[in-house]
């Protein structure tokens, strides 16, 4: 998958099959489009695009009402490696600020969608709208696919279990630790990326290795203080492990409004201070615990070891 996050750096992309949007959480119902895209660029023998915006739009239109307190469920890297894992040809990372906000719908599928990409089909989720004040739809789209001859196609609404999928509902869902329904949405586990740093050993013991996850953006949705099964895929193998996610100390330095996250794997002997890693979120444990001692807490740890050993994901 190639990655332009300028509009002047992109060079032969041949019959551009394009979707847009913000993506956040790479769901389920993101999925069933960018397969769509994929299967229809390979049917005229181009390359499918997907076009999405860094910062969130809310977080740039309403700093002070509905992008105030926006969480997002992805940070860029996460969504980048999300998105390589589905077959996507290409993907455009748009800088949004105010200026680009005032971009017209027209002018928007004229100046990039056709002009810039020269795009042949062009694919959107259910009720997409785009373009200044949302003005653009799909009916607009396709009055327009006829004055710049492209196609267009509109992807229907999706359901898991009868609960219509969306970014708002795997929010709350991990907002309330329930990792296991929010999972069944995202069609994938939950994933936190970023560069560990190695903890000082607990009470001058090694038993449990610790390292903090530098969290990248400040709004990167956090579950709530708890014990947590995770994995990672580390040199091709997976290594189970648990996340513990607690309130910031003094000691902290990467955190996302007071939780910090750090993690213990539970095989791996390597070193991995340094390294950039996704970890992946399976099931909440049990909620944060205040322990009386070191004692206490090193019973409760080998506990939530044992019964994340005994669980398969």
């Amino acid at each position: 998958m190639r990655v332009f996050k300028n509009l002047n750096d992109i060079r032969d992309i041949k019959n551009p099959v394009v979707t847009t949007g913000s993506f956040d959480g790479v769901h389920v119902g993101h999925t069933v489009i960018i397969k769509r895209i994929n299967r229809l660029a390979r049917e005229i023998e181009g390359e499918s695009v997907l076009i999405t915006f860094h910062p969130h739009p809310r977080k740039v239109l309403y700093p002070e009402t509905a992008g105030k307190d926006l969480r997002i469920i992805n940070s860029q890297r996460e969504k980048i490696e999300l998105l390589k894992r589905t077959g996507l040809d290409n993907l455009i990372i748009l800088n949004f600020t105010l200026e680009f906000s005032k971009t017209t719908s027209h002018d928007f599928v004229k100046n990039i969608l056709v002009g810039k990409l020269k795009a042949k089909k062009i694919v959107v989720g259910f009720n997409h709208h785009f373009g200044h004040n949302r003005e653009g739809d799909y009916v607009y789209l396709y009055k327009l696919g006829q004055q710049y001859n492209f196609e267009v196609e509109e992807i229907p609404q999706q359901e898991l279990h009868h609960e219509t999928v969306s970014s708002t509902k795997i929010r709350h869902a991990l907002r309330h630790g329930d990792i296991q329904k929010a999972n069944a949405y995202l069609d994938h586990h939950y994933i936190i990326s970023g560069e560990l740093h190695m903890l000082p050993p607990e009470n001058g013991k090694k038993e449990f290795t610790w390292y903090e996850i530098e969290i990248e953006e400040d709004c990167k949705l956090i579950p709530p203080h708890g014990l947590y099964a995770i994995s990672i895929y580390y040199k091709g193998t997976q290594h189970k492990g648990m996340a513990e996610i607690t309130a910031k100390n003094e000691d902290t330095i990467y955190c996302t409004h007071n939780k910090i996250v750090k993690v213990h794997f539970m095989d791996l002997e390597e070193d991995l201070d340094g390294r950039i890693i996704n970890v992946f979120f399976a099931k909440k444990i049990r909620k944060a615990i205040n322990f009386r001692d070191q004692k206490h807490r090193r019973e409760q740890l080998i506990n939530d070891k044992n019964k994340i050993e005994e669980l398969i994901y």
